[in-house]
């Protein structure tokens, strides 16, 4: 589909008329990244999973003639779910999904019946060992090239798949080949430094993001990769500070625990949205 002159690729499966789940992808992947969840949850719901501008096969427009930045990411989301006459949806966020996804609940909140976040985070205590590092970028971008570099290489590439897991052997290196792949191609770097950098203003608005849980209470189910070094176990826990009633699952695997617990991830998702709708 095509908007404001660029064209967003979507996924979409299940009945047209059943609740609308939609599927927010995290870093440096696609809707992609959902292709096992989608047929699993597509039995009793409707699902859109769209690819950011810049990422998948949506388009990736030069940084000149598309702003990259979340709050960007999230009004060209917003008006992909209008042109697709979605008025109201459940959330799944993974990793970017976080901030895309609280953008569009905090501008729309009553389009939303729930939220699901794995390893979508909104706290502090959420960031792991690498985020003060990525602070000093933040402070000077100019000054430390190297932390693009570490951002971007093939070994971090993996490493958000394997690193956490204790069970390597069941990942796909066709994910993170092609994750690394796509941020090889020509103007990628320029695309991924600008919503790196731009990262900073999500850190920021935390408190907002805690403050709209305190006051919407929106029913909200945790399933967390417990081993993810990036977005760590105390981020998932933390959001029963604001949702007294969310219902945490802190699973054992990674930053992607899709790649290994996309049955467990499913069930739970399908039992929780059944119970809502008893």
């Amino acid at each position: 589909m095509q908007i404001d002159g660029v064209g967003v690729f979507y996924r979409e499966a299940g009945p047209k008329d059943a609740p609308t789940i939609v599927l927010l992808h995290g870093f440096p992947t696609s809707s992609r990244q959902y292709e096992a969840l989608i047929p699993l949850l597509a039995t009793r719901y409707h699902i859109i999973a769209p690819d950011y501008p810049g990422f998948g096969q949506s388009d990736a427009p030069e940084p000149s003639a598309f702003p990259y930045t979340f709050d960007h990411l999230a009004k060209v989301m917003e008006e992909l779910l209008v042109r697709l006459k979605i008025d109201r949806y459940s959330l799944y966020i993974h990793d970017y999904g976080a901030p895309v996804g609280f953008r569009m609940m905090l501008a729309h909140p009553e389009r939303l019946d729930a939220l699901v976040t794995q390893n979508g985070n909104a706290y502090q205590e959420g960031l792991g060992k690498k985020w003060p590092g990525i602070a000093e970028f933040w402070a000077d971008p100019k000054g430390h090239p190297e932390v693009v570099d570490a951002f971007l290489s093939f070994d971090t590439t993996m490493q958000r798949h394997t690193a956490g897991t204790k069970h390597p052997e069941r990942y796909n290196p066709e994910a993170w080949l092609s994750e690394f792949a796509h941020l090889a191609k020509p103007g990628q770097r320029a695309i991924q430094s600008a919503l790196l950098y731009d990262y900073r203003n999500n850190v920021a608005a935390y408190s907002q993001w805690q403050a709209w849980l305190r006051e919407r209470q929106p029913p909200t189910l945790v399933v967390w990769g417990a081993n993810d070094p990036s977005f760590i176990a105390a981020g998932g826990a933390a959001f029963k500070k604001d949702v007294p009633d969310a219902e945490i699952h802190l699973l054992d695997a990674g930053h992607f625990a899709l790649d290994e617990k996309t049955d467990e991830i499913a069930r739970l998702i399908l039992d929780f949205m059944a119970r809502r709708s008893e």
